[in-house]
């Protein structure tokens, strides 16, 4: 008898956007699958939806927790895929042994450097204020005063991939790059001329700092009263990573009195019920967001930073052969878990991490 073909994977894809359709079509043309695309969110009560499907996948402001995964294994699903690189929004410890989890830890760096380093021009130069000046044929400069970069003293807060390529970018302007992380880069820091140094000496040196770190229990609130209190008066911090690494009550305090000379956000503390979302019929109800709306110095975007061609080209391949390679059985070059959280072989194990299975 012929061998019957097995039916394809199903796909259940939450907080589904129509560039997102687009995209992961177009990468579905190579695996076939069949991909189920819903707006909602994933959590308790949408994971539900899941029912019959192989794999869920989600995004930054999807939920993952033990109520959750509880309520994908009994749908039946097998596999979470994650089209980001950070995964503090999973609980991996509760999914160890339940669920295979992947991520796509490097779509591309250089789209997320680069839009750091576009929110560090456009508050120097304050060209968001002027745009909107002209707009309204406002065409005075007056209030308009910027620095040159030349010179003045950047700390980079995390090293790895992201970090990296902004320091790369930031070598033609003549900064004094100085930089901080777990795991300092000899190669990196020879190459750009940067100067790795403690916390405490960025904080008080640097007259901008660039967050190009994961969330973790340990850098939760990493910019929080204490360290903006050692900080330059008018120090700049840009912030593409995790909105939690800023507490966002002590930023707006030291936005009040002059501490923070200006700061860019491009994620926040508490965005999944407004980020990628058009609620422009709506208030904001987030108290702490509405204040920072307020500053003409904040300049806050809707996690955007990896918002590119080549960004979601290469998330949407990669996401697909992660779910690919758990379907099949094959070493998973991007699982994660609770042991090695994808960056190691798991202690025992002769071959890379399948996510906790």
């Amino acid at each position: 008898m012929p061998r019957k073909t097995p039916p394809p994977l199903k796909i259940a894809f939450f907080d589904a956007k129509p560039y997102d359709r687009r995209f992961f079509d177009a990468a579905n043309r190579k695996f076939g699958f069949e991909i189920i695309y819903f707006e909602s969110k994933l959590n308790r009560m949408s994971a539900r939806m899941a029912e019959g499907c192989d794999a869920v996948c989600v995004f930054v402001n999807d939920t993952v927790d033990a109520a959750v995964i509880d309520e994908l294994v009994k749908a039946g699903v097998r596999f979470v895929a994650l089209r980001c690189a950070g995964y503090n929004n999973v609980n991996l410890a509760y999914a160890y042994g339940k669920l295979l989890v992947t991520r796509v830890p490097g779509y591309s760096p250089y789209a997320v450097a680069e839009y750091a380093l576009a929110m560090l021009l456009t508050l120097d130069r304050q060209i968001h204020r002027a745009y909107t000046r002209v707009r309204d044929n406002n065409f005075s400069i007056n209030g308009l005063l910027g620095f040159d970069l030349r010179n003045k003293t950047i700390g980079i807060i995390g090293t790895g991939r992201i970090g990296g390529v902004f320091a790369n970018l930031l070598t033609g302007f003549g900064v004094n790059l100085i930089g901080y992380d777990s795991h300092p880069n000899a190669e990196l820091a020879e190459r750009c001329g940067l100067r790795y140094v403690t916390l405490e000496e960025m904080f008080k040196t640097s007259d901008a700092i660039s967050l190009h770190c994961p969330l973790t229990p340990d850098n939760l609130h990493l910019i929080d009263e204490r360290a903006i209190g050692m900080m330059k008066r008018g120090v700049f911090i840009i912030n593409t990573s995790r909105g939690k690494l800023i507490d966002t009550r002590a930023l707006i305090e030291g936005l009040k009195n002059g501490t923070i000379g200006a700061a860019g956000l491009d994620v926040y503390e508490e965005e999944s019920d407004y980020f990628f979302e058009d609620l422009s019929n709506q208030a904001v109800y987030d108290d702490q967001l509405a204040r920072l709306l307020t500053f003409p110095n904040v300049l806050v975007t809707s996690h955007q930073a990896f918002f590119t061609r080549e960004a979601m080209t290469n998330i949407a391949a990669v996401t697909l052969q992660n779910l690919d390679d758990c379907a099949e059985n094959r070493e998973l070059a991007n699982g994660i878990c609770t042991h090695c959280d994808g960056s190691r072989e798991c202690p025992g194990k002769t071959r890379p991490c399948r996510g906790g299975l």
